[in-house]
This record gives C-alpha cells, structure tokens and sequence, in this order.
C-alpha cells in the first residue's frame, strides 16, 4: 500500500485511457502526457500502460508499506527520509529509486511541467473500469474513487511479478539508479504545435486560416483536463459557428463564438457544435498539456501524406 501523507493540490490515478466507450460519451481520457507516462513506466519497470499518479500544483509526500521501486521523471525535487536528492540532479538525471518499507517520499514539482508522473513498480493497483484504471473526474468514474488523490489515502499497488524489466538494480549504494532524461526544451519559449486540417477547415476563408496561423497563442488559466483555452488574434468561419453536434477528439482545435481557439484534451466531450479548424498531432498533443497558464504556442500545418519508404530515401 502507498500511504497519501500529504495529497498535493492535484492528483489522480491514471493510464492510457480507454480504448471503447465513446459511443456511451465515455472520452480517451487517461494521461495528459501519454508519452511522459508510458517513459516513466518504463524507468520503473513497470508496462508501458500502467497505472501511475499524475501529479501537479504543489508538493505531497507519500510513505510506502513496502520495498517499492519508484520513479519520477522530469523536474521535481525528490526526498525520502528528509533526504534530498535535488532538484539540480534531477535536471540531469532522471531517477529510479528503492524506497524501503516505511520510507516517506517527499515530491515537489518544478516550474517547468504542468504534470509530473509518480510510476511505482507493480502500478497503482486501483480496480479498472472497461479495460483502464483512468480517473474520468467529470463523470466521478474509475481512478481511486472517481476522485482527486486526497490526504489519508491508501493506494494499492500491483504484483511487481512479471512486470518488464527496468534500471539495472545492482551497483548504486545510495539507493539511486540515473537514467538519460529526455530533452524537453525552453519552457519560455514558444511552442510550435502541428496541426491538420479539422472537418470544418473549408468555414473559414484563406485570411482567417492566415490568421490562425501566424498568430501567436497565449494558453489561459482556464484550462483543464478537458480543454485548454487560448488567448490570441480571434479567428472566425465565413456562417455562424455554432453547427449540430458531431463527434469530436482529444486535439481538437474548436473556434467558438468569440474566435478563440479551444483544444480539447484528453477529458474532453466526444461530441461538439463548435467548428473544428484543426486537428493537433497526438506527439504534440502532450507538449500542449505541460504547458503552464501563459505559455504562448503557435500553429503550423503538417500533412498526414504517408511518404514511400524508398521515396525518402
């Protein structure tokens, strides 16, 4: 069992998501980082898809009931026992850590991430709902209760039996197993996400597709699990923008009444009136969701031609 000694602000058990159900509204849901979650797994031994904390807005700590493998990924300033790893190390190393039974893991995220992910070998053993252990907070669905992560918890955690094969776990006295941390880039600077073309892409005119391209975006603290919100120049189809609802997807570039953009993230509706200029790629989809409210993103076109093997060589 993991022991929630002090919940931040804002986490929740979550996965890949669901792979069926949007024919009941059920949405993808599941990690707003896919790719962040499934590297952390992997650092912790654990399959690509298991259960791990997604965690963001402030610090925690945890105690463990067992010898536990855990590993966390990216910017965070790390103490077990009131022992500091530092955050400057983490910057240049990502951690694999044996916890011992009854050891407290103190987790303070960084300024560069909205989310970090907390993997422990096994997983977070939560039972599943239609496949995934995915929190679906809008619905009070699947996670730990349908809920936030909250002071006082008990978290299951899975049989490490079986699990893939992690960090060499021999040779490193303090407990501490580096691994190679992935390039993430300049948190100030702005991020360039690419787009396809969105169901309603003929709506709008060539000035209108010219301004969304060559504007610059602010993403708004009214941003969430469902939808972050942008701040820019407003951008609007030739007829009214309200339409009859269709389905919709996780990257989903929505133009509301107003012409500020809207892109639906992994708790999002799966369906919606609102045109969808565009489409954000899913390896940039992630990109989106780490970043902080004032972030500023850009857009530009990519095609989804698929390229002959022997003709980009």
């Amino acid at each position: 069992m993991i022991e929630v000694l002090k919940a931040p602000p804002f986490a929740t058990v979550q996965d890949l998501g669901w792979r069926t159900g949007r024919a009941m509204g059920l949405p993808q849901g599941g990690a707003m980082d896919r790719a962040l979650l499934q590297e952390t797994n992997s650092g912790a031994g654990n399959a690509p898809g298991a259960a791990a904390l997604e965690w963001a807005l402030g610090p925690g700590s945890l105690r463990f009931e067992r010898d536990t493998m855990v590993y966390v990924l990216e910017d965070a300033e790390v103490r077990i026992d009131g022992d500091a790893l530092g955050r400057g190390a983490m910057r240049v190393a990502s951690r694999a850590m044996r916890v011992a039974a009854g050891a407290v893991v103190e987790i303070v995220p960084g300024r560069r991430d909205r989310f970090v992910y907390v993997a422990v070998g096994g997983g977070i053993d939560v039972a599943p709902m239609l496949g995934s252990r995915s929190t679906y907070l809008p619905g009070g669905r699947g996670g730990f209760e349908g809920r936030r992560i909250k002071t006082g918890d008990r978290l299951p955690i899975g049989a490490a039996e079986g699990v893939i094969a992690g960090p060499q776990r021999t040779g490193a006295a303090d407990g501490v197993i580096a691994r190679p941390q992935r390039g993430r880039g300049d948190p100030a600077a702005e991020l360039i996400l690419g787009v396809t073309r969105g169901p309603q892409w003929e709506r709008f005119d060539e000035a209108a597709r010219a301004e969304f391209f060559a504007g610059s975006y602010t993403v708004t603290t009214a941003s969430d699990r469902m939808g972050y919100r942008l701040q820019g120049p407003a951008v609007r189809p030739r007829e009214r923008a309200t339409l009859p609802s269709e389905a919709a997807c996780p990257g989903a570039v929505q133009i509301p009444d107003d012409g500020q953009p809207i892109v639906l993230m992994p708790d999002g509706p799966t369906v919606g009136g609102y045109p969808k200029l565009a489409v954000v790629v899913g390896v940039d989809l992630g990109k989106l969701a780490q970043c902080q409210p004032g972030r500023v993103v850009r857009f530009r076109e990519v095609s989804l031609r698929i390229v002959p093997r022997e003709a980009s060589t």
